[in-house]
């Protein structure tokens, strides 16, 4: 059955002329109805095109479909990859965390390509203007729905899918590798018996023999990581010397690098002909490569493979593996889960791995079940192998994954209060019936009904209960008056969800909050603590040879009460600041500074809500230098559009540390400090383009009689673009702990604050400040301006009045 005798229309869109069985077999389902489909079927096998023909389907009717990808990476290559609706005049738009949404073309696009987590929090956000389109979604893909039964990420998608089906009912479609239990995801879905496809082991185009070998384990990690490679070599030498390529599997980027060198020494010792460098014009495409390791390494037809190299190399290298120049590749499990590659053999050699917020943890079962499956290659191989290498007390455990497969299983129990919290947020649930509402339709309630006692089901309306009542009482939560069962969310529940946050985070950002309330001043060290402190980073750990860096670089400060991995966090982000992370600590640091910016961002958004913007403004000057490195004075500049960590050192040295410097010296002075004519002219408007203010004391006394009383007016003017601001005015007493006034107020030494105001400054706002003979000295007043949406450093000025 040929494409084009189907979707004439479409034909361009897919990567081949015919459907194979499996799609031939689902093809009615996905055409000829509108109902939910689940499909689960062998890795390589032909699933992604059980997708197209959805979203195929989908298009022709005039409608929107969303491609659910199980990771970020592979958001990338399908925008790469669906370069053929493009060329249809069908529009792809990839949204992610990493990229600036645009929500003009996120509204008008035809297909949208997200992962669980971005669509969680855009769901969680629908009814703004920003968001709105997930509402419009008239197919939802899920590729490699198993992802369920995934740590953390499981229960986003489950709640995710159910949020999307209560907010605009979309079609789904269900993809998996093979599992038992796809009826249970069926009923979750909705999907019909005619629409729940099994496809088993024989629609596999290349049948599996797979198993597990063994190495004998060390006291050494990083000697264990060589014995495990030599096993692999082991099992791919016989394939190599007969043509056949291998696809090695392990656990980080920089193994990847490591093994290809090491494995080419080995297979010079070991004799296995392999290699290209007589080819001339091979030789001659290898200098298009942008690694110089990569370089060298194929042309002995041995390369590795990871989402840290350029997408020129990553493009050569899979295309050199498909021509069979490269017969041994290393690779991160990205590639398990993205780009068809397969080859005669697959070896796991890591089933550990190291994740930067979770410390050592074990690979799932279903990364191992997709690496397996991209064992043998259809058109060339009758049998693939794949093979997992492990501890020998390992050895039974996978023996039996590979035997039984794995069940998918709900996570939702491990994470129910802060799903809970987000949905009592949105609104969507006002009470406890609510809750059993919501329960129903996700996959969590499918699971216990078939396996009631594991979920300890008969128990259920009893744990929700509990669960509301922990929600109030950490203060997300507010319980109705008069003892009903009404709900709704505090400010603190609001912000835990809208920025992601785990509960126990919030919490302790709230009580960060309350602190500054309270009248204690906060310093940038108590903004880092608390962020290192966060739930989000529990699982980090500080390896031996990593502590000594963590010392140096938290030399003279008190952080008695952290732990060995929160020093850590620590350590990295005082590096990140000041825009240098030593090197010891460099392979976490990109991971754990990305999600300390955006827990930053969170944090200023509580104490903006909830002590001020003054204190939130603190927040986004230290988000700012964490994120780009540069020195408290110049963080201001970052602020300007076009001012990165470079360029802001660059003027910083040149005697300009802030934006209103930018303007002062002009085109013409950004021009001598060492930026092309072209570029300072867009700094320079850049800079004109933010909040600028001045202070206009009025009539302020130089002195002032004891027991007198003036109330005088300070004006702020703002000759810049509007902003919000806060303005605070503050009075200290010198020389004495008594200011005298008609309601006898005692001020302490440090001062306090006469008057707060928060206002959207554009042009003038005019303030009140008591001045009132004391017993004392001298009053020292200080208004203060700060923007708390922009790291502009705030302008403080200060009067003094004598007491005579």
């Amino acid at each position: 059955m040929e494409v084009a005798e189907v979707l004439p229309e479409f034909a361009d869109a897919f990567a081949f002329e015919e459907f194979n069985r499996m799609q031939r077999e689902a093809l009615p389902a996905l055409l000829e109805s509108g109902a939910n489909v689940v499909a689960s079927a062998p890795t390589a096998s032909g699933k992604t095109a059980l997708a197209e023909l959805a979203i195929c389907k989908t298009l022709a009717d005039g409608g929107t479909a969303l491609f659910i990808a199980p990771m970020r990476a592979l958001t990338n290559e399908k925008e790469d990859d669906w370069d053929r609706f493009e060329a249809l005049d069908y529009s792809v738009y990839v949204v992610t965390g990493e990229r600036n949404l645009n929500p003009r073309r996120a509204r008008h696009a035809d297909i949208l390509v997200m992962t669980p987590e971005k669509l969680d929090s855009a769901t969680r956000k629908h009814d703004s203007r920003r968001y709105d389109f997930v509402t419009d979604i008239d197919v939802c893909v899920i590729d490699e729905v198993h992802l369920l039964d995934a740590d953390r990420r499981g229960s986003v998608l489950e709640v995710t899918i159910s949020r999307l089906r209560r907010l605009c009912d979309p079609r789904v479609v269900a993809l998996s590798a093979t599992m038992p239990n796809v009826d249970d995801v069926a009923a979750w879905l909705d999907a019909p018996e005619e629409a729940t496809f099994e496809f088993g082991a024989e629609y596999r185009p290349v049948e599996l023999n797979a198993g597990v070998r063994t190495y004998t384990h060390g006291d050494n990690a990083f000697a264990d990581k060589y014995r495990r490679l030599y096993r692999a070599l082991d099992l791919a030498e016989p394939h190599l010397r007969e043509d056949g390529q291998s696809l090695v599997f392990v656990s980080s980027r920089q193994d990847t690098v490591r093994a290809a060198e090491k494995a080419r020494d080995e297979i010079a010792e070991r004799d296995i002909p392999m290699g290209v460098r007589g080819d001339y014009d091979f030789h001659t495409e290898a200098q298009e490569l942008e690694n110089d390791t990569l370089r060298n390494s194929v042309l002995d037809g041995v390369a590795f493979h990871h989402a840290g190299l350029s997408k020129n190399d990553r493009d050569l290298v899979e295309e050199w593996f498909k021509a069979g120049h490269v017969e041994l590749l290393f690779s991160t499990s990205t590639l398990a889960w993205g780009v068809n590659l397969p080859a005669r053999c697959v070896v796991i050699r890591d089933t550990k791995l190291h994740d930067p917020l979770e410390g050592e943890v074990d690979m799932s079962p279903l990364d191992v079940l997709q690496m397996l499956g991209r064992a043998g290659r259809p058109g060339y191989d009758d049998v693939g192998y794949g093979w997992v290498v492990c501890d020998t007390a390992e050895a039974d455990k996978y023996r039996r994954l590979l035997r039984d497969g794995k069940e998918i299983e709900s996570r939702l129990a491990e994470t129910l209060e802060t799903h809970l919290n987000a949905e009592i947020a949105m609104g969507t649930i006002t009470d406890l019936e609510d809750v059993m509402d919501w329960l129903e339709t996700t996959f969590y309630y499918v699971r216990g009904q078939s396996k009631p006692e594991e979920y300890d089901f008969p128990n259920l309306r009893q744990r929700v209960r509990d669960c509301l009542e922990g929600l109030v009482d950490r203060g997300f939560v507010a319980m109705g008056e008069s003892g009903d069962l009404s709900i709704e969310a505090t400010p603190r529940g609001v912000l835990a969800s809208k920025y992601y946050l785990r509960l126990e985070t919030a919490a302790s950002f709230a009580a960060l909050c309350d602190r500054a309330v309270g009248g204690e001043t906060l310093e940038p060290d108590d903004l880092l603590e608390a962020v290192a402190s966060a739930a989000e980073f529990d699982s980090v750990s500080a390896r031996q040879d990593e502590r000594d860096a963590i010392s140096a670089v938290l030399v003279g400060q008190e952080t008695g009460d952290l732990e060995a991995g929160q020093r850590k966090v620590l350590a990295i982000l005082h590096g990140a600041a000041s825009g240098s992370v030593p090197p010891d600590l460099r392979s976490d640091a990109w991971v754990i500074r990305q999600n300390a910016t955006r827990l930053l961002s969170a944090l200023g958004a509580f104490l903006d809500r909830l002590a001020g913007p003054h204190a939130a403004n603190l927040a986004r000057r230290v988000e700012a230098r964490v994120e780009n490195g540069v020195a408290e004075d110049a963080v201001g500049l970052t602020a300007i559009d076009g001012v990165g960590p470079g360029r802001a050192s660059k003027l910083s040295k040149e005697g300009l540390s802030t934006p209103g410097d930018v303007v002062d010296t002009g085109v013409a002075g950004l021009v001598e400090a060492g930026l092309s004519e072209g570029v300072a002219e867009g700094v320079y408007e850049g800079a004109q383009s933010l909040p600028a203010v001045e202070l206009e004391w009025g009539a302020f006394p130089e002195t002032i009689g004891a027991g007198e009383n003036n109330v005088c007016e300070v004006t702020v003017r703002n000759v810049g673009e509007p902003a919000r601001a806060g303005i605070r005015v503050t009075v200290n007493v010198r020389e004495s702990d008594a200011l005298s006034s008609q309601s006898g107020t005692n001020v302490p030494d440090d001062g306090v604050e006469m008057t707060s105001t928060n206002a959207y400054l554009r042009d003038t706002e005019t303030v009140p400040v008591g001045v009132f003979g004391a017993d004392a000295d001298a009053l020292e007043f200080s208004v203060s301006v700060a923007f708390p949406e922009e790291p502009l450093v705030p302008l403080e000025e200060r009067r003094t009045v004598d007491v005579v």
